[in-house]
């Protein structure tokens, strides 16, 4: 898994957190998955964004989720 997936940078979309070396909102990806939308969907409308960059933020998130639990 790299290092870094994602990014927030006043600069880029305000702040609001995205993918790394995009203009996409993690946020989006959220929508897309709450919304039924597959991992696949989801880039196909977004190319600049990989499926590694979604695999990683998915097992990140799924990993901060599980520490909270505990």
């Amino acid at each position: 898994m790299s290092n870094q997936v994602v990014s927030c940078s006043l600069d880029i979309m305000g702040g609001t957190p995205c993918f790394l070396g995009t203009r996409v909102p993690v946020q989006t990806l959220l929508d897309y998955l709450e919304g039924g939308e597959s991992i696949n969907d989801f880039l196909e409308g977004f190319p600049t964004v990989t499926r590694q960059q979604v695999l990683d933020f998915l097992e990140r998130a799924a990993s901060l989720a599980m520490a909270e639990s505990v």
